[in-house]
C-alpha cells in the first residue's frame, strides 16, 4: 500500500506571488510597447530642435510627424 501526501498550504501564496510577477511583467511590457508605438519621445526631440537644425537634417517643422511615422502611414 502506498501513501501519498502533499503539503499545499503555501500553494495559494506561491500562486499569488507568481500571478503578481506575471502581471507586473505584462504591465511593464505593455507600457514599453505603448511608449515605442507612440514615438512621442522622438517627436519631442525633433520639436526641441531649432529650424536651422531641422533644415540641416532635411526636415521642416511641419514634416516632423510625417517623418516619425513615415514607415507606417506614408509609403
Amino acid at each position: 500500500m502506498a501513501v501519498f501526501t502533499t503539503n499545499i498550504s503555501d500553494a495559494p501564496a506561491r500562486l499569488r506571488d507568481w500571478l503578481k510577477t506575471v502581471g507586473t511583467a505584462l504591465a511593464l511590457g505593455f507600457e514599453a510597447h505603448a511608449r515605442r508605438a507612440s514615438r512621442r519621445d522622438q517627436i519631442e526631440a525633433l520639436e526641441a530642435m531649432s529650424d536651422v537644425e531641422l533644415a540641416r537634417i532635411g526636415l521642416r517643422r511641419d514634416d516632423i510627424v510625417r517623418h516619425v511615422y513615415g514607415d507606417l502611414f506614408y509609403r
